[in-house]
């Protein structure tokens, strides 16, 4: 009777600490389940987040501050999110949730943002667009800037080029539209001068007129005489450095211009990041993909 009674007791112990040991686990697991409105990722200490460490410095900051500059012109929050892998959850779920959670967009009525996140190591991408930002950036175009910008890069492990180049497209595509343009193409090179030389033929044209403006006063001087030089022909000359000097001013202005839009707009004003807006505003659409 007693050794069963110390059995007993012994099995009711065990009961009891299974029972502790269980609800403890279940209180600790809880802040770890998933949650559609709670980011998955610590906070951001930047529009663009690279967790996974495929950025170089530079290019970083160059988008950092041009998703910066896109804010303060257009009131449109722009956010990256780079990571090795969103583990068993899809990828569409985790940037929802990232999204939401991270609140990109402002808390007014009219919120526009989007999140393009990237998982390197699962080899898909997903952009989660705001309600707001719908009209601007559909999903099948976002879908469409994805594939011509982001997939050739990625496959060539150009991660930072292909993050920089379809947020670009992206800011190109909102800015054409709420200009009044249907159907933009937007393309890194835009704005960029051509001509029958070239993307640099207007610097081609102008060194071919210094070169024009020499013949002409070398035969202006051999075919003037003495009479020519005491007065046409030696004002002439003396212009010649004024005429090459605008020439390749222009010239030098010329080839500053054609890499403007594209230089200027990555390192334009604005100023510091001071966190996203706190709207959050995100109902599921989107595009996204594998590469």
């Amino acid at each position: 009777m007693k050794i069963s009674l110390a059995r007993a007791k012994t099995i009711f112990s065990l009961a009891v600490l299974m029972a502790i040991f269980s609800t403890l686990s279940a209180f600790g697991q809880t802040p770890e389940e998933f949650s559609i409105d709670r980011p998955p990722l610590p906070p951001p200490t930047s529009p663009v987040m690279d967790y996974a460490g495929v950025m170089d410095a530079s290019a970083k900051a160059a988008l950092e501050k041009r998703v910066i500059d896109f804010k303060a012109a257009a009131g449109v929050e722009l956010g990256v999110a780079v990571v090795r892998t969103t583990g068993e959850r899809p990828i569409f779920d985790y940037s929802l949730a990232v999204a939401r959670g991270w609140g990109i967009g402002s808390k007014e009525d009219d919120n526009p943002g989007a999140l393009l996140m990237v998982a390197i190591d699962d080899r898909k991408y997903f952009t989660q667009i705001s309600r707001n930002l719908e009209d601007e950036l559909p999903d099948g175009l976002a879908g469409s800037l994805q594939r011509q910008f982001l997939v050739p890069e990625f496959k060539k492990g150009n991660y930072a080029k292909g993050i920089a180049d379809t947020i670009d497209a992206y800011i190109r595509t909102i800015e054409a539209r709420r200009s009044g343009i249907s159907t933009p193409t937007p393309t890194p090179s835009a704005g960029k001068r051509t001509g029958p030389f070239g993307t640099n033929g207007y610097s081609w044209f102008c060194c071919l007129a210094v070169i024009l403006v020499i013949i002409l006063i070398i035969w202006s001087n051999r075919g003037g005489g003495s009479s020519g030089r005491g007065s046409g022909g030696g004002g002439f000359g003396s212009a010649l450095p004024w005429i090459i000097g605008s020439a390749i001013a222009n010239s030098g202005s010329s080839g500053s211009s054609s890499s403007s839009d594209w230089g200027g707009s990555w390192g334009g004003g604005g100023s510091d990041w001071g966190g996203f807006g706190g709207g959050g505003d995100f109902g599921g659409g989107g595009a996204g993909g594998d590469w």
